[in-house]
């Protein structure tokens, strides 16, 4: 399940989708880069493209899917840091002991070939109402304006040092963990509730888990 809202059903179609929505790349999947556009943006419409001929219509060529799904599928997941440091230990029992486990899943197992790989990416991948303010207005296929798949918090506390910014959320609202915590609501308003009546040792031992991850 990839996309913010679980959208699209394999690796592939993603990687086709974030090229032509995302880089205005056509492809097999997504012929037309412009399609995003609205009849408002002219200059969207209007923008040159790659597509030819030669490559079967499409910029992206068939090759290019084939080469960048390889890639992508193989790049792994970053180590925790400091997972046995003790504020580390406190803020994972904090993370469990108030639910955010319930949907930020620990383990996955993920079927390789004839075996099977437990993952550990701290996300169940199913799709929860996040409330109102969470919600863009912009439903996707069954999932509504606001719901959104559990996002994988691996990697988390690397963002400034990947992306050169620390914008949390879909759409980069929040500037730190915790203001990006304080966003949840709906199913997740309980555990919210939870960070809020928190004492301030263990809300800040809790981000320190969250940043080591």
């Amino acid at each position: 399940r990839f996309g913010w809202k679980a959208g699209q059903p394999s690796l592939a179609q993603q990687n086709a989708s974030a090229l032509a929505g995302d880089i205005g790349i056509g492809n097999a999947y997504y012929p037309d880069p412009q399609g995003d556009c609205t009849e408002a943006q002219r200059p969207c419409i209007e923008a040159p493209n790659g597509n030819t001929a030669a490559q079967g219509g499409h910029e992206a060529s068939e090759q290019m899917l084939a080469v960048l799904e390889q890639y992508t599928a193989r790049l792994r997941a970053p180590d925790q840091r400091n997972a046995q440091a003790p504020l580390v230990r406190q803020g994972y029992a904090v993370f469990n002991r108030i639910g955010c486990q319930r949907c930020h899943t620990e383990y996955q197992v993920s079927e390789v070939g004839s075996g099977a790989q437990t993952l550990r990416p701290f996300t169940d991948l199913l799709l929860h109402d996040m409330g109102a303010g969470l919600a863009d207005d912009r439903p996707e296929f069954d999932a509504s304006a606001s719901e959104w798949r559990t996002p994988p918090l691996w990697g988390l506390g690397l963002s400034q040092t990947v992306n050169g910014n620390s914008y949390y959320l879909h759409d980069g609202r929040a500037r730190t963990l915790l203001e990006a915590l304080l966003w949840h609501g709906g199913e997740a308003s309980a555990s919210r509730n939870r960070v809020i009546s928190l004492p301030t040792a263990e809300r800040e031992a809790l981000i320190h888990f969250l940043e080591s991850l």
